[in-house]
């Protein structure tokens, strides 16, 4: 059975993610951990005030996906926690971005196009598995 251009379209996108998540993963890790301090949850919220701006707890959480309240061991300190709004919304986002890509995809490529991705995909799967 010959897949169709959409059905390519999404395979080529479901692919193609799948196999950058697993490069980025594989990036991640080949950080020494001596080398690194913070968490990634830690740098990526950095980067975000690096390239946005300063911001505030209280900024963070009326945008209602989180809650700040005092630390109770320690009232100097506020935690931040994510809210049922803040999980949801984290949830629909990989589904967002493949629905997103696999649309960009099959307008933007032709069939010989989308098998050159698929292939894309399987060399950056090898290089994530890779322990040279």
């Amino acid at each position: 059975m010959v897949a169709s251009g959409q059905e390519r379209a999404a395979e080529a996108a479901a692919e193609l993610m799948k196999s950058m998540t697993r490069l980025r993963a594989r990036l991640r890790s080949e950080t020494a951990p001596t080398e690194m301090s913070a968490t990634w949850s830690q740098l990526t919220t950095l980067a975000r005030i690096i390239a946005e701006g300063p911001t505030t707890t209280s900024a963070l959480a009326q945008a209602e996906h989180v809650t700040a309240e005092p630390d109770p061991a320690d009232g100097r300190k506020t935690l931040i926690a994510v809210t049922e709004k803040g999980r949801q919304l984290s949830a629909t986002i990989p589904a967002a971005r493949e629905a997103w890509l696999s649309s960009a995809i099959g307008t933007l490529l032709d069939a010989e196009d989308q098998q050159v991705l698929l292939k894309a995909a399987a060399i950056i799967d090898r290089i994530a598995d890779s322990h040279p």
